[in-house]
């Protein structure tokens, strides 16, 4: 389906995004990553706009075009009581406005049916205290996909994912964690992977400026003290995790 198509992947050295890397790479695709850890491919900090002319460069010098593009490079949680403006700025240039200059960047290489998807989080709609600055970037990067779908109109579809609990490492919950979840799991990055290769693929060709939920029900089910596991309580904390 992906055979020597070029495959975009931002944050892609690790986690969800070494996942998305690694299942487009099983479907045939070439695939371009870049990631402030150090990797086999473009190792550098898309919170620079310097870097990001830089790897954008390489992409098209190399390749001469672009057929997806997943912005999933993740920005930093800090919250109100420790994050500074530098930093929420930054968090900002690395959840938002990363994705949106790379897609001006390749606006021009975009292949016939290309495709953008950006990884957003459930905490786009709902929150934790002390996490302002990765709330207000995906919340910012959810809002950008629907306008630059409308931009790229029968150009370039654009969508976004917004996951919910992701184990990185696949470990297997049980108990409340699971129970408080409709579909009784915590997720994982194949979950993930799985939406992001629908989506970019002819099968989703109908679907742009859509925010895709996956949280296994989670923001859907109203839990109550004593259900599902969950207890409010001074010893719990206001998550009910102990």
């Amino acid at each position: 389906m992906f055979h020597s198509k070029v495959v975009v992947i931002t944050g892609g050295a690790g986690g969800i995004g070494r996942c998305i890397a690694e299942e487009f790479r099983k479907a045939g695709a070439i695939v371009c990553v870049i990631d402030i850890q150090e990797n086999e491919g473009y190792t550098g900090d898309v919170g620079n706009e310097a870097v990001l002319r830089a790897f954008a460069n390489r992409v098209i010098s190399e390749h001469g075009h672009v057929d997806v593009l997943v912005n999933n490079a993740p920005p930093p949680m800090l919250g109100l009581d420790t994050c500074s403006y530098a930093e929420f700025s930054y968090a900002l240039q690395v959840g938002v406005t990363a994705a949106f200059y790379l897609c001006k960047l390749f606006s021009a290489y975009f292949s016939e049916g290309a495709s953008v998807i950006n990884i957003s989080s459930t905490r786009d709609r709902m929150s934790q205290a002390q996490s302002e600055s990765y709330a207000a970037a995906k919340g910012g990067l959810s809002a950008l996909t629907h306008a630059l779908a409308v931009s790229f109109a029968g150009r370039v579809r654009v969508n976004s994912v917004s996951p919910g609990w992701m184990d990185t490492d696949f470990r297997e919950y049980t108990g409340p964690d699971a129970a408080q979840q409709p579909v009784g799991r915590v997720g994982n990055p194949m979950d993930v992977a799985n939406a992001v290769l629908f989506l970019a693929s002819d099968k989703a060709g109908f679907i742009t400026g859509e925010n895709l939920c996956m949280d296994g029900g989670m923001t859907r089910q109203m839990i109550y003290h004593g259900e599902h596991g969950w207890q409010y309580g001074p010893e719990t904390g206001q998550d009910g995790k102990s």
